[in-house]
């Protein structure tokens, strides 16, 4: 029986590193699909060039990630650009593609797609970010200079040639969906909500580790990017203001993850005197994660309000909801949609309202444990994987129908859902 065989194609992170590409990917294969991931090599993980794991073909390429302002995402586009098209050919010249999966940003390979359409290749656009949006909070300006006007202006066309060359649009929210259907000028049938959502596995609940409050009485914990939109800055003043405007001594902090604007939040944490009690681990193994989370009293979701964040969905948000813990948050509306109860919501980019927020919880264990068991059964009920690998598999079922030559067949969606949890 052949297989159709899925393209998807990946710019900003390598592959298992990007676990919603993962996950995806795990889901398609169970299913049926012949699947290959098109991607850049990690720095300390996922670095050979071709690699076969769980069924999953992933072919990796080289890239420096950009620097210096806009002028740097030219040249990191534009590599990854060559590289992509060059092994999505290869792949095409072994055997007809039957589906691209785009995963934005950056909102140029609709470009690869459209190379590969004259073969009969369908286009998937996966929605990850909304890239003007994401532009804009990186650089207010536009950049700067008639370069970053320019750019700017690019951005804008290109979601929306992204958008109209896709046979169908999969948002990780509902927000994300509207913004398809009305911006992007898609048909609401063909838009589909398949959430980021954690791997129940990966987020495991583990003894507390006392050790890791570093001789303190409590501790907060932050997982995800650091990237100059992702609020890593608000978490450390409003640390600053836990220490100087509440009087708080007793609280540890430990921020796990990476990212662009890594360097630039640990010096901030030195200038506000915050050495002796924040901690920067950069990338942890999963071990630790559920270590630090499991033994955390608050965990911390600071991204700002600013036109991208107020609708994006952030994983780490479901991440702390499956650890069964709560959660600060400024009051954003995918923030407020995703977590409901199990956050508690400071005024946009207030700081101390953020801290004071942090400091209440701290002294309520009854309210932390409440809300951090409403979370976890949000995310069992409504936010599991389970969920959105049936969205993923329809939106599937229609672009490219898996043949059906027995009886079992015709069950191998619904089973892959079950066997896509546990990937």
């Amino acid at each position: 029986m052949n297989r159709p065989r899925v393209l998807i194609l990946v710019e900003n992170l390598s592959v298992p590193f990007d676990r919603r590409v993962w996950q995806e990917s795990r889901a398609l294969t169970e299913a049926g699909y012949d699947v290959t991931v098109i991607c850049p090599q990690g720095t300390k993980q996922d670095k050979e060039r071709e690699a076969t794991i769980d069924g999953v073909r992933i072919l990796r390429y080289p890239l420096e990630a950009a620097t210096g302002g806009p002028a740097g995402y030219v040249r990191e586009y534009g590599s990854a650009m060559w590289h992509t098209l060059r092994l999505a050919l290869k792949v095409r010249r072994e055997a007809p593609v039957a589906v691209v999966q785009a995963c934005n940003p950056p909102d140029l390979l609709f470009l690869v797609a459209l190379a590969l359409k004259p073969g009969g290749a369908r286009f998937v656009f996966d929605h990850h970010d909304l890239v003007p949006e994401l532009f804009l909070s990186r650089f207010a300006d536009g950049g700067g200079g008639v370069a970053g006007r320019a750019l700017m202006r690019g951005v804008r066309v290109f979601e929306r040639l992204t958008f109209r060359s896709a046979d169908a649009v999969i948002s990780t929210n509902e927000s994300y969906r509207r913004i398809a259907i009305e911006r992007g000028g898609k048909r609401p049938e063909d838009v589909v909500v398949v959430r980021s959502a954690p791997d129940l596995s990966r987020f495991v609940r583990r003894e507390p580790d006392p050790a890791l409050r570093n001789g303190r009485r409590h501790l907060v914990a932050y997982l995800g990017v650091m990237g100059p939109q992702d609020g890593v800055d608000y978490a450390l003043r409003a640390l600053a203001h836990l220490r100087d405007e509440f009087g708080r001594d007793d609280v540890h902090a430990i921020f796990m993850g990476s990212g662009d604007a890594f360097d630039d939040m640990v010096a901030l944490r030195d200038e506000l005197g915050l050495a002796d009690r924040v901690e920067f681990t950069g990338r942890v193994p999963d071990e630790f994660v559920q270590r630090c989370l499991s033994t955390a009293d608050v965990c911390l979701s600071p991204d700002p309000r600013n036109p991208l964040n107020d609708v994006s969905t952030m994983n780490k948000v479901v991440e702390y909801m499956a650890m069964g813990k709560p959660l600060v948050s400024f009051d954003l509306i995918e923030a407020e949609v995703s977590a409901g109860d199990a956050a508690a919501y400071a005024p946009a980019n207030d700081e101390k309202a953020f801290a004071a927020h942090v400091d209440a919880l701290l002294d309520d264990p009854q309210r932390r444990a409440t809300m951090g068991a409403l979370g976890r059964e949000r995310v069992e009920r409504e936010l599991s994987w389970s969920t959105s690998a049936r969205n993923l598999l329809g939106v599937y079922a229609r672009v490219a129908p898996l043949p059906r030559t027995t009886a079992a067949a015709d069950l191998r969606v619904a089973e892959s859902v079950e066997s896509a949890v546990g990937a």
